[in-house]
């Protein structure tokens, strides 16, 4: 009587071992009876009956998936190997484990397909220069996909594009060109801005006689200040034409 107790008890215990299930706070246990969904239990402590329920254990924190580099035909013909990262968490329990044999798997090549295909529809300029638009591209189109598996895609970043060595120098000269065209443009604005003021003040003195005369002084002054054994005086021609026509009188009656 009392080894049948015994062994009574001993089943019972290894039955109730067997029934108990701790789920952490991130996780979530997708529970199934004879084979069909029952319900998404946890977190804390779970009683499941062996052998009639089974459990599965999702985890509802970020993971992180490296994308392995993507050989990638621009829309300019240029080859680029690109790697990035993607963000996603299981939203769903149910979904995720029903829908989807393993998201993390199924992820992995959808987001792959999905880098290669936006990346090719765009020129290596567009690839360089707007990749938070790319980015925000991809993970769209990726949280679109996965929203059936209850998979939230959260963010996408592009880690990393290789160039060919050529190309690298190609790019090089590129922009060294961009930046000699700037630099011939902003030379030939300056003069521009300059022309206009010259022919400002060319009005401004050609108002008032006096303010050349003052200008002729003002020329003089800095002339003076500077070591120079060469003085250039500027003489203004209305001083100049009473002495050319006296010298031509005196020449002229000189010859009478």
């Amino acid at each position: 009587m009392i080894e049948t107790f015994l062994y009574v008890l001993a089943i019972a215990i290894a039955f109730l071992i067997l029934s108990i299930r701790i789920l952490r706070e991130y996780e979530r246990g997708v529970v199934f009876m004879l084979g069909r969904f029952w319900k998404v239990k946890g977190p804390g402590l779970i009683i499941l009956i062996p052998g009639i329920q089974q459990m599965v254990k999702v985890s509802l924190r970020i993971v992180v998936l490296d994308v392995p580099s993507q050989d990638v035909i621009s829309k300019d013909n240029v080859s680029v190997k690109v790697n990035a990262v993607v963000y996603f968490r299981a939203v769903d329990p149910e979904k995720s484990i029903i829908q989807v044999e393993d998201y993390h798997q199924a992820i992995s090549q959808l987001a792959q397909t999905t880098l290669r295909s936006v990346l090719g529809q765009h020129d290596l300029d567009e690839m360089l220069t707007e990749r938070d638009k790319l980015n925000n591209n991809i993970q769209e189109i990726l949280d679109e996909q996965t929203d059936a598996w209850g998979v939230k895609v959260s963010n996408v970043e592009i880690k990393h594009m290789d160039l060919d060595e050529s190309m690298i120098r190609a790019i090089a000269q590129q922009a060294e060109a961009e930046r000699s065209r700037r630099a011939k443009v902003i030379n030939a604005e300056g003069e521009q801005q300059a022309a206009g003021r010259l022919l400002e003040a060319a009005r401004i003195l050609s108002a008032d006689p006096r303010a050349i005369q003052l200008r002729y002084l003002q020329t003089l002054k800095d002339i003076s200040n500077q070591q120079s054994s060469t003085i250039v005086f500027p003489l203004p021609l209305e001083l100049i034409t009473p002495l050319l026509e006296a010298t031509a009188k005196r020449q002229h009656k000189g010859g009478e």
